[in-house]
């Protein structure tokens, strides 16, 4: 188990355009931890070459899910570069309230039709479907969570999925990683690019924080555990969680780790069961067969 003062924490994401202002520097002033703000990977726009392509025509549909604000830029960006005027009858389904208000960027957030969740994509698919009439539209990455598409599918709803942008690793060697007590990740490219530049670190070499199912489920395949889970209830934003961690007693921080190290452990126990078990099937089933084949 990780015993040290967090006083590095790295982010990986850019550093936010007013940080005097923002959550991070209240944290940074609360808890006396220095951040510091490095994207772990780059997100490459597709052509609109590349996008007609595709064969799909914005201009088809009458709402659009937006999973991140990097999809609302997308979507934005490719609409002009095909010179598009997307109609003022356009709906838009933001992920969170975050990403709705960033659509003020690119729209009249009045004079639109917004809507948005409450934390999760399953929370916006609630709201998505009393809206089941429209035909939706998602932009998003090559690499999007399947998980969006699955609830879509069993909630019935007619959408398409239209990539308008691609996440590429980065090479992080140049990062003194071990200057650092804590780190947060966002998406599982960053994983990628993380594990692949520090292939040598382990969970008993900082304390990882992890936005997103998809993201801690990255972490769990590359036998890293997940220290600090968002959004959750009681912390929705990362900014949350880590504040919810760094005001836990020396006390209370061992009890929180020994509960994600002995849900490790039984994750890791019981995958090694599967293993076995499934070895041991294809085992018997292929002396079954050499049997039966000998007996003939």
């Amino acid at each position: 188990m990780i015993e040290r003062t967090i006083k590095n924490i790295l982010i990986s994401q850019p550093e936010p355009t007013d940080l005097l202002k923002n959550q991070y520097k209240a944290l940074s002033s609360k808890y006396e931890v220095e951040f510091t703000f490095y994207k772990f990977f780059d997100v490459v726009g597709i052509s609109n070459r590349e996008f007609r392509d595709s064969k799909i025509s914005l201009l088809d549909y009458s709402a659009v899910i937006f999973t991140s604000k990097l999809s609302v830029d997308n979507y934005f960006r490719l609409a002009k570069e095909l010179r598009l005027n997307i109609p003022e009858t356009m709906k838009y389904f933001c992920i969170t309230e975050a990403v709705a208000n960033y659509m003020q960027n690119y729209v009249q957030y009045r004079k639109r039709k917004i809507f948005y969740g409450k934390l999760t994509f399953k929370d916006l698919v609630d709201v998505i479907t009393k809206h089941k009439e429209e035909k939706f539209i998602i932009p998003c990455a090559e690499d999007s969570s399947i998980e969006y598409f699955k609830m879509l599918d069993a909630a019935k709803i007619t959408y398409a999925k239209a990539v308008m942008y691609r996440s590429e690793t980065k090479d992080l060697t140049d990062i003194d990683i071990k200057k650092f007590d804590m780190i947060a990740m966002f998406s599982p490219i960053g994983v990628k690019s993380f594990v692949q530049s520090f292939p040598e670190i382990t969970s008993e070499d900082i304390f990882i924080a992890a936005f997103g199912t998809t993201t801690q489920t990255a972490l769990k395949s590359a036998k890293l555990k997940t220290y600090i889970p968002a959004p959750t209830k009681e912390a929705p934003s990362m900014i949350m969680a880590i504040d919810k961690f760094l005001s836990l007693t020396e006390e209370e921080r061992r009890e929180w780790m020994a509960a994600i190290d002995a849900e490790f452990k039984a994750r890791k126990k019981s995958t090694a069961t599967k293993s076995t078990a499934t070895k041991t099937a294809t085992k018997k089933t292929t002396a079954k067969k050499t049997s039966k084949t000998k007996d003939e």
